[in-house]
């Protein structure tokens, strides 16, 4: 047996991650100093979303003017075809 003294108490003494994972166990992984999230959650410098979220903006789908434009053409669609089946 080798003659190396594993050093894990620190590592396993850290706090861990607040974060809740996909089958909603939580992460083990330990958060980042002075943070309460790893850094796959969020602890990481840069890891966060843009200010003023620039992300959600980036197509323009979910605007109010698309949502009423979409609204609108459904209603058209539905009165036409209220309007085809009243011909049969």
């Amino acid at each position: 047996m080798s003659g190396h003294v594993r050093t894990t108490g620190p590592m396993r003494a850290s706090p861990r991650c607040g974060a809740k994972t996909r089958s909603s166990g939580a992460c083990r992984a330990p958060a980042v100093r002075g943070k309460t999230r790893c850094r796959m959650h969020g602890g990481a410098k840069g890891s966060s979303a843009p200010r003023a979220n620039r992300n959600a903006r980036k197509h323009g789908l979910f605007t109010r003017d698309a949502i009423e434009e979409r609204r609108q053409i459904r209603a058209l669609l539905g009165e036409a075809r209220r309007m085809l089946e009243g011909m049969k």
